[in-house]
């Protein structure tokens, strides 16, 4: 009988113990960050701080944050893996390598140990999502460089289930290919599957829900946390959509999951990351109890190449559920409310991209779901600029009558002024994994 947890040591852990475990790695992970990273000896010496006197959780407020701007300067300085390497370059096992899409890439060196870790905890991401090894799944996810691709697929491994790697690209032959190989599973982003519907229809000429798919492990953007977009996929589809892939990919490439009964994000990391929140202003820690909201701070536990303490992710986290959940697992329940960097402010109101996506979705078929918002002034803010792809079937003489709507809604949801700006249907540029840019700055 397959068991409920993947790690259940780690996934169903007594707070306390989780707490005094924390506290053990942490004194132990900053002595070994102090002894080997020259970027940290630094920064320490800095804050007028050695190894020796972080003695606790509680310490970690006295050291400075880390941002992805130093790891891009550390490796300026010291190519390619920056002065916060701490292991030996002869143990580095596996190297990936960020897009820099928001700036010159990072690389990210991995040893044994750390790869081992960081597939435990995938593991326990998408079993919870009801991924098992009698499931063939299909990995949609980038492959070249990038953490999501390779690392994931490793992580669909572990769960002993089948994997097939085949990468973004080619709709046409993917959809061949998941009904000639028995394909029952996908992972991949959750706006890909929307972008395979016309690939399935079009070359198969059968409707997505009779391909065979049964599970879709989802992650890499927002959008399953909106019920009216899960549920269309499961629609059409014939599948359980599932939010099973949360993590960033210069810590851990995976942490977090729903389970098969609770449609929150549940911290599946523990072990290997502390997590913290702060204030994004202030700057000061957050406790984590139902109904906290601020910026996600991780740092690593038992990480061995590129340790990282007091990392600024940029992702606000809400706290949902402390308590144990149904399903044993103990680790509290978030959603990511957006990125900070993302925030926009209109007459003092936050507004982030993924409050007009919900309100979009809540809309479909009368428009597709895919949104740009245009920023073409610095701030102040007194409305938005927002391109809207109409539906498919919407008539010219309806345009004027949707347009009105859709600001309508978006002022009653979300209480700013949209100018709303129709555009047709995949006219949005898309990655090849189906994913547009939310936010130009012009």
């Amino acid at each position: 009988m397959e068991p409920e947890l993947f790690n259940p040591k780690m996934e169903a852990i007594d707070p306390e113990e989780q707490r005094r475990l924390e506290q053990d790695l942490l004194v132990e992970q900053i002595r070994y960050v102090f002894d080997r990273s020259e970027m940290y000896q630094e920064k320490f010496k800095t804050a007028k701080m050695n190894g020796q006197d972080v003695k606790g959780i509680k310490d970690l407020a006295r050291l400075p944050f880390t941002t992805k701007a130093e790891l891009r300067e550390s490796q300026k300085r010291n190519a390619p893996f920056g002065d916060f390497l701490a292991a030996p370059s002869d143990k580095i096992c596996r190297i990936h390598r960020t897009s820099g899409t928001t700036g010159s890439f990072v690389y990210t060196a991995l040893t044994e140990n750390d790869a081992d870790l960081t597939h435990d905890c995938g593991a326990r991401s998408f079993w919870a999502a009801g991924l098992r090894p009698h499931h063939r799944v299909v990995h949609c996810l980038n492959y070249c460089m990038w953490m999501g691709g390779y690392t994931d697929h490793a992580n669909l491994e572990k769960t002993g289930a089948s994997v097939l790697p085949f990468g973004v690209g080619n709709s046409r032959l993917l959809v061949r290919v998941i009904r000639d190989a028995g394909i029952t599973a996908i992972s991949s982003t959750p706006s890909y599957p929307k972008y395979l519907e016309g690939a399935v229809r079009e070359e198969l000429g059968i409707e997505p829900a009779q391909l065979g798919l049964r599970l879709g492990l989802f992650g890499g953007e927002p959008g399953l946390d909106n019920p009216a977009y899960r549920s269309r996929i499961e629609e059409t589809w014939g599948m359980k959509a599932q939010n099973a892939n949360y993590g960033v990919s210069d810590v851990l490439c995976n942490f977090a999951s729903v389970c098969e009964d609770n449609q929150k994000l549940h911290f599946l990391g523990q072990g290997a990351l502390l997590v913290q929140l702060i204030d994004p202003i202030t700057f000061q820690d957050v406790p984590i109890e139902d109904g906290a909201v601020g910026e996600l701070v991780l740092t690593h536990l038992k990480k061995e190449a590129q340790p990282l303490v007091r990392y600024r992710t940029s992702d606000l986290m809400e706290i949902l559920e402390t308590g144990p959940c149904a399903c044993g697992r103990t680790g509290f329940r978030f959603r990511i409310v957006g990125r900070a960097d993302d925030m926009l402010h209109v007459k003092g109101i936050n507004v982030f991209p993924n409050g007009v996506a919900k309100v979009l979705e809540d809309m479909f078929p009368e428009v597709t779901g895919e949104f740009q918002i245009v920023v073409s002034h610095p701030p102040p803010h007194t409305s938005l600029d927002i391109k809207v792809e109409h539906g498919r079937d919407i008539e010219k003489a309806k345009m004027a009558s949707l347009k009105q709507q859709i600001k309508e809604n978006i002022k009653q949801a979300l209480n700013f002024a949209a100018n709303i700006e129709l555009v047709a249907p995949d006219s949005i540029e898309r990655t090849k994994m189906g994913k547009a840019i939310r936010v130009v700055r012009t």
